[in-house]
């Protein structure tokens, strides 16, 4: 480690999430599988495990396989990719895994975007007490979230030339996603009704978001409310055509093998949308660490990622130009905002914080949203 990758107090949080019998587990996994790969007999399950980091809008579990077929013998590396528990305080309001399923499979099938194989999807609870699914395992390394890379970790301590062709690597993954064509006929179900725009609809789903945090406390978060109100204020006039949108696009959701792409991962926010929704959550969501590194008075990546380096490659790479970017901006620590306020609610009902006497409080920043939309915060600082 050096000296520069030192974490300070506070800056990882210590956060709940489902806890999971590996035990019970592997049998109800060698149970299912033994059906679906129709085996010569039970498929052996072993070596599961939950990796560190493994998130809270579902729950990873590795585990290796040996089955044999036809007198055959046969091995896969896997990962199931289960919903919370409906008692876990969840983070959103329902884990759709049929249609990360089904969009990790469009774009594998369209594409050359390094996306894992996914094998098979359960969408009954009938099987492991919430739906699932199954994927192939992929290798590399990922820059993570908690605490955040801008602190510690393998691209911190890189070079600049190697950080700079990550950057590149990245940028490119986006605008490969936004290159799929006719991703409306691959993904019908996506697809706004007729007289929505994918965006209104986009944004109406995510006050419903909002709305739906508020069910049990009815608390109204200031500087959330107010950027909704920006967001009609602001409305582009004329949004770029839509595309297939990873919707949680950020570094931490790609594993890296070296500087290249080597898997791409978590698919369950994608949409049909400009593709301003993806560029605006991937640069806010850097700045932000960024700026938590500022706060900690530490040096963090600030050439990494820039604004202006981000939109001028995506522009030369995809031959697009980037519209109305500060709205997505705006739209994207909103988004953040609602996902971080269930957090600390949750963070609440697990009794490791109080709550905060400011509801802007449980916005984490809540400091960048409100200069946003007041276009006072310096993108170039």
């Amino acid at each position: 480690m050096t000296a520069e990758s030192v974490v300070p107090e506070g800056a990882e949080q210590d956060i709940k999430t489902t806890e999971t019998d590996l035990g019970e587990l592997r049998e109800q996994l060698e149970g299912w599988l033994g059906d679906r790969l129709e085996a010569d007999a039970s498929p052996r399950v072993y070596n599961l495990n939950r990796p560190e980091h493994s998130g809270m809008s579902s729950i990873s579990v590795l585990f290796d396989l040996d089955w044999s077929k036809n007198g055959q013998e046969q091995s896969a590396q896997l990962v199931a990719r289960l919903a919370p528990e409906a008692d876990a305080y969840p983070v959103f309001p329902s884990y759709d895994l049929q249609r990360q399923f089904d969009v990790m499979t469009a774009v594998r099938d369209s594409s050359d975007i390094p996306v894992p194989n996914v094998r098979w999807v359960e969408t009954s609870a009938d099987v492991l007490g919430r739906p699932f699914l199954v994927m192939d395992r992929a290798e590399g390394v990922v820059p993570v979230d908690n605490p955040p890379y801008v602190f510690t970790g393998w691209l911190l301590d890189a070079d600049d030339d190697t950080r700079r062709a990550v950057q590149s690597t990245s940028v490119k993954v986006l605008a490969d996603i936004h290159a799929i064509t006719e991703p409306a006929s691959k993904l019908p179900a996506m697809v706004a009704p007729a007289g929505v725009s994918s965006l209104r609809r986009h944004v109406e789903n995510e006050r419903a978001y909002y709305e739906w945090t508020r069910r049990e406390d009815g608390l109204r978060i200031p500087v959330l409310e107010r950027a909704f109100e920006w967001l009609e204020t602001n409305w582009p006039a004329d949004p770029s055509e839509d595309v297939l949108c990873w919707g949680d696009a950020r570094i931490g959701n790609i594993l890296y093998r070296g500087t290249d792409a080597g898997a791409v991962l978590d698919w369950e926010s994608a949409a049909l949308a400009p593709r301003e929704l993806d560029l605006g959550w991937f640069i806010f969501f850097h700045r932000m660490f960024q700026d938590i590194a500022d706060q900690f008075s530490m040096p963090g990546l600030p050439g990494f990622l820039r604004r202006s380096d981000v939109v001028a490659e995506y522009e030369k790479i995809s031959g697009v130009e980037v519209r109305d970017l500060d709205f997505y901006l705006v739209y994207a620590a909103l988004r953040h905002g609602i996902v971080m306020s269930q957090i600390m609610r949750r963070r609440v009902h697990f009794g490791e914080m109080e709550f905060p006497a400011d509801p802007d409080h449980l916005v984490l920043h809540q400091a960048m949203l409100a200069q946003l939309i007041d276009d006072s915060y310096d993108w170039e600082k």
